[in-house]
């Protein structure tokens, strides 16, 4: 299958909190988009991996994406090395997106920084033929992306550019409610987390608000990019 957009998140909810609303949005427009996990969540201190599995599976739906993979690294001990690598130059090879969206490039979770430069450097190595992978007994051919763009997640870093999400910001909230192991609950008996406060969906709304007010829109998300935009007209900007 091919996609327009591969998402990578470094855990499940990964994807939905830092560009949910972009997915949607780009779907609505009639994107094919993906959704790859590099980990299964399992360090997480409430909830537990197979609780994390359904949630991401469900998240999905509401999304509307074409396929959601789960790459089973190491919470947290996953590293930017050949083997790692190689996983993920699969995938991009299998699905042959143009766009790449991934996790922020400096961020409180060390796993953040690590997935963005993982697969940001998966992407280079992706399109150089003398990289040899398979799916099963299948050789793929060499792919790289034409953009890599990452969201923005724990840390207010300055965004490069706001995607207008102003239509699809109930897309987005409901599918971050998908992962309720993960947030505030009322009956939950779990340790407290700095994502489970009665507050902590409140505050997505509102940075979502201040990005969309940066640039005169109702609700934005905010991407970073380590190679220069170019726009092929003027009349292409907000």
């Amino acid at each position: 299958m091919k996609l327009d957009i591969l998402v990578f998140g470094a855990h499940p909810d990964d994807a939905e909190l830092g560009a949910g609303g972009t997915i949607a949005k780009e779907i609505a427009l009639g994107k094919k988009v993906g959704i790859i996990d590099l980990t299964r969540g399992e360090l997480g201190t409430r909830g537990s991996a197979e609780i994390r599995d359904v949630e991401a599976a469900d998240a999905a739906k509401i999304l509307g994406v074409a396929v959601r993979e789960n790459l089973k690294f190491k919470d947290g001990f996953f590293v930017n090395d050949e083997n790692h690598q190689m996983e993920v130059i699969k995938a991009i090879r299998k699905y042959r997106p143009e766009t790449v969206l991934c996790n922020a490039i400096d961020d409180r979770h060390i796993d953040h920084g690590k997935g963005s430069k993982l697969v940001s450097d998966a992407c280079f190595l992706s399109g150089l033929r003398r990289i040899e992978t398979k799916i099963g007994e299948e050789p793929q051919q060499e792919w790289r992306p034409k953009l890599v763009y990452h969201y923005i997640q724990w840390k207010n870093l300055k965004p490069d550019f706001v995607v207008d999400i102003s239509d699809y910001i109930t897309s987005k909230t409901n599918a971050i409610k998908a992962y309720a192991s993960q947030f505030h609950d009322p009956n939950s008996n779990e340790p407290e987390t700095p994502i489970s406060s009665k507050t902590f969906i409140e505050s997505v709304h509102y940075r979502a608000k201040d990005l969309g007010r940066l640039v005169g829109v109702d609700y934005g998300e905010g991407f970073t990019v380590e190679r220069m935009v170019a726009v092929k007209s003027l009349d292409n900007l907000i």
